[in-house]
């Protein structure tokens, strides 16, 4: 029987990608692969439910783009949790008045204060009188009952989203990855990024490249930021170029297709992501696969993928960051977290994974 499902995601899912636009294409991708027919629509459209079996929702810090659907449509549905914390970037890097709510409100409130503010500030709709009512807490705990089950990326993501919300659910883990077509040894390098240092991802405050433009300045290794700026962040974006204006050792790259990037990771001996959370960081799991060695966060669920085969570094210590990618770029690279990305991080194996999910729930 020919299965078919509606994968909704964030309105702004290709205006402003990021990891979750790779997650969910490259999941739709290899489902179709496995005879599994997927739609991708966007969460503020009208949507029709009609002959589909399973809804797939992403991202449950962004309840208000979920709520709607749920309430409309009576098929059993399964959330990708994505669940990120960065109530510690909100405390110690906001400016003006927010910094001031940051230091007083529950990360919940902080998020439920935003959405009112994008409704307030930029017309951003707000879909849900659920949500406006109840809260963003609520709102999330409402939608962890009502879900047939969870797909987060890892284990510890799932038990983080239970010590927050205290609602148990059925869940799978569903490993974030990569495409193993595009990401292969035979992939000549750039050798225009010989030996370079880099940080690939959408260029924000919670990302915190410019704290990395900051450990790096001062050193002869050329460090290259590959990203968009996030439409929100601008002034974060603009205070990262104001900086590398004054070194000669680091620049910014907006966009890069994924053939081109894959070239590029060979090329070089680092990749940095010194965020305030990652649940994982998809392109960290690239570059171990082209031959970088790897920087990451301590904050969020990067030990549960990488063990003590990364380099881990605080996001607010700008010398933290420093030691860490220096370490990093003078040691061997580690094939042994080569092979295991190969072996257990692979979009073939992630879909095979939902497609079970699937199954189960439409089989309860």
């Amino acid at each position: 029987m020919l299965m078919k499902i509606l994968m909704i995601a964030r309105k702004t899912l290709y205006s402003s990608p990021g990891g979750d636009t790779v997650q969910i294409s490259s999941t739709a991708k290899y489902l179709r692969y496995l005879g599994v027919e997927v739609d991708i629509k966007l969460s503020g459209e009208d949507l029709d439910y009609n002959n589909y079996d399973l809804l797939h929702f992403f991202n449950i810090i962004r309840p208000d783009d979920i709520i709607p659907h749920i309430n409309k449509s009576s098929l059993p549905f399964v959330v990708s949790t994505i669940f990120v914390d960065y109530s510690e970037y909100e405390k110690n890097n906001r400016e003006g008045t927010f910094k001031l709510f940051a230091k007083v409100l529950t990360g919940d409130q902080l998020e439920y204060l935003k959405t009112i503010a994008r409704f307030v500030k930029n017309g951003d709709k707000i879909n849900s009188p659920y949500y406006i009512l109840n809260g963003h807490k609520k709102s999330i705990k409402n939608i962890i009952r009502r879900a047939n089950m969870l797909l987060p990326n890892s284990d510890s993501e799932y038990h983080r989203l239970f010590k927050s919300y205290e609602v148990e659910s059925s869940y799978r883990k569903i490993p974030n990855a990569i495409d193993n077509h595009f990401f292969t040894d035979e992939v000549p390098p750039n050798n225009n990024f010989k030996d370079h240092v880099l940080c690939v991802g959408r260029i924000e405050g919670r990302k915190n490249q410019l704290n990395l433009i900051k450990a790096l300045a001062d050193t002869n290794l050329s460090l290259t930021l590959i990203g968009k700026p996030s439409p929100n962040h601008m002034a974060y974006f603009e205070e990262c170029k104001s900086l590398i204006a004054k070194t000669n050792n680091i620049q910014i790259i907006e966009h890069v297709d994924h053939a081109e990037l894959a070239a590029i990771y060979k090329a070089a001996k680092v990749h940095v992501l010194p965020s305030w959370f990652e649940t994982t960081g998809l392109s960290s799991l690239e570059a171990v696969a082209m031959g970088c060695n790897i920087v990451v966060t301590k904050m969020g669920d990067t030990f549960e993928y990488f063990e003590d085969m990364a380099y881990y570094c605080e996001p607010d210590n700008i010398e933290s960051i420093k030691n860490a990618v220096i370490a990093a770029y003078n040691d061997p690279f580690n094939n042994k977290l080569k092979e295991r990305v190969l072996k257990e991080y692979i979009w073939e194996s992630a879909a095979q994974e939902t497609l079970t999910a699937y199954k189960t729930v439409l089989c309860e």
